[in-house]
């Protein structure tokens, strides 16, 4: 799965010399915690709620409150942002986009082709990729299926599947140690007591099971 189809395109934006106050209210209205920054049509920066929660004076501060005001209004959020944000391509996978925001500690990616801006993928939108990828939400039943690990198994597993008329919906392999691997199956049958006793007596250990 791409990039391009799970993320959110034409974004809401802000610009680099927009003030505080005004990027909270668009995060506010929107619901969202992050925004590309913009300048002269290119992405400068992100600003997220943790970049002004950070920005702002400690509650300590000896300031009134029309001086706490007063510089708030003040602050422009080329001065609170995160430069030079990593991005990535509209074509990239959706795992590349998980490893880049899991290594670099970030929720959200602006999606750039070229020098333009074309979207965000947040960790939301990965979340409800891997929902969907794994059948969570669909009718049927799912297997976990330890297998060994070797050349063939999930042909053997298929066959026991196809011998029963089920159609694998959703596959996903765990891979373990000890030579085998935990195989999630997602067939399209809620009765699956036949294909439990077919897949063990090929030679497969049907370790759980849910019924949708």
């Amino acid at each position: 799965m791409f990039v391009k189809t799970r993320m959110t395109a034409n974004p809401w934006t802000v610009r680099a010399d927009a003030t505080i106050p005004e990027a909270i209210a668009l995060m506010k209205d929107k619901h969202v915690r992050h925004l590309p920054v913009m300048d002269a049509g290119r992405v400068v920066g992100v600003i997220s709620e943790g970049d002004i929660d950070s920005a702002l004076p400690s509650k300590a501060t000896s300031l009134s409150v029309n001086e706490l005001t007063y510089l708030v209004n003040k602050l422009a959020i080329a001065k609170v942002m995160s430069r030079d944000p990593i991005t990535i391509g509209p074509d990239a996978l959706l795992e590349q986009a998980a490893v880049v925001m899991r290594e670099a500690k970030i929720e959200m990616l602006p999606v750039v082709e070229g020098d333009r801006l074309v979207g965000v993928i947040t960790e939301s939108d990965l979340l409800d990729a891997f929902i969907e990828i794994m059948g969570s939400r669909d009718h049927g039943t799912r297997l976990v299926v330890e297998a060994p690990d070797v050349p063939g198994a999930l042909a053997r597993l298929g066959s026991v599947t196809g011998k029963h008329g089920a159609n694998i919906q959703h596959l996903a392999v765990y891979r373990g140690s000890g030579g085998t691997s935990d195989v999630v199956v997602g067939v399209n049958t809620a009765d699956s007591t036949e294909i439990e006793a077919d897949l063990t007596e090929a030679g497969f250990t049907v370790r759980g099971r849910l019924h949708q």
